[in-house]
């Protein structure tokens, strides 16, 4: 039997480029390569494409091919030697900006190729926290209280801001993933570097009321109608917050915990409103959704991740092993997916 072609995208030109080399690293280790084939793509921070013959331990261009899309033609193309790569479907095992954002999914999109996950549109929403947010706070979902700033906006200040908003605030660029160029403030100082810092990653950046609760975090797998919705995990971030460095950070004490301690009530709304938040911003595939849960059971939406981690820490993979289903079960049933809704596509 004919093995399923599967271009795998990592690394990217995003500020989330090494956890993305290490979700593919740990993808590529665990798909069933009875059923896969799978041809490596990696993006290097200038954003070229390099079709590899391995994936080592450190990532290495050097005599590699790059990859240039076919538009129309389901396929790509190697220079110098002009050798055709024919996927049957692309895995972009990518994060942040021009990976997640909708860029490669309108690629895929334009040269006739089904990609895993979500489509243009539904990824580019979902990226963008201030988009997602008005959407879900229209369907009367709770989102905390914010102000936008933009990029040659006046310098708000803290003490009027924290009036309305209170204190602390945080920081946040609107597209952006994991918690790149977020900060949490307490004064007007904080404020004005915060906003420099989330300005470097966006030029629309959030200011939001901090929310006192509990980190809550639900997958969703499939395509409406027929997702599924996982049973929900908690975050337990080690330091003030969960930045990037409590992600990712070696020494990091943040910890997980599945199934999260909370009443069978509030479990069932909260995978209720995640079901709800991916079916109303168009998901498809697979993605991540973010609450807050207060001491009086208030559930605030935070985020959406329509590609989430996949490495050794991340809580996307580990939902859905405690719903006995595998990384390799997990990993096929995205890209059987993704080829189901092709095909359905072409009716």
């Amino acid at each position: 039997m004919d093995r399923t072609q599967v271009l795998m995208l990592f690394g990217g030109e995003s500020s989330e480029h090494d956890v993305s080399v290490s979700s593919a690293r740990n993808v590529y280790a665990a798909i069933d390569d009875e059923k896969y084939e799978v041809t490596l793509c990696y993006i290097d921070r200038q954003g070229k494409w390099w079709l590899l013959e391995s994936f080592d331990m450190q990532v290495d261009t050097h005599g590699a091919p790059q990859l240039l899309p076919v538009l129309g033609g389901n396929s790509f193309v190697t220079i110098p030697d002009n050798k055709v790569i024919a996927p049957d479907v692309i895995f972009p095992m990518l994060h942040g900006r021009n990976g997640e954002d909708g860029s490669v999914q309108g690629l895929a999109q334009l040269t006739h190729i089904p990609i895993v996950g979500c489509d243009m549109t539904a990824s580019s929403i979902a990226m963008d926290k201030l988009a997602s947010k008005e959407i879900v706070s229209s369907h009367h979902v709770l989102v905390a209280p914010y102000v936008v700033h933009h990029t040659g906006d006046q310098l708000p200040d803290f003490d009027k801001l924290s009036m309305t908003l209170g204190s602390p605030l945080f920081v946040k660029p609107s597209r952006a993933g994991s918690s790149v160029g977020v900060s949490k403030v307490y004064s007007d100082d904080a404020l004005v570097n915060a906003l420099a810092e989330a300005h470097h990653h966006d030029k629309t950046v959030l200011v939001e009321q901090a929310i006192t609760g509990r980190e809550i975090e639900v997958a969703v797998l499939g395509t409406p109608p027929s997702h599924r919705v996982s049973g929900i995990g908690e975050i337990v971030p080690g330091a003030d917050f969960y930045s990037y460095d409590d992600k990712y950070a070696q020494g990091s004490k943040a910890s997980v915990v599945i199934p999260a301690d909370v009443s069978n009530d509030t479990a069932r709304h909260i995978r209720t409103v995640a079901g709800d938040i991916y079916t109303m911003l168009g998901c498809s595939g697979l993605a991540r959704v973010d609450f807050f849960l207060t001491e009086h059971d208030k559930v605030y939406f935070n985020e959406i991740n329509t590609m989430p981690g996949f490495t050794n820490i991340s809580m996307y993979p580990k939902l859905w092993r405690h719903e006995s289903i595998s990384y390799p079960q997990l990993i096929e049933t995205l890209i059987e997916d993704a080829l189901q809704q092709n095909d359905h596509k072409g009716r």
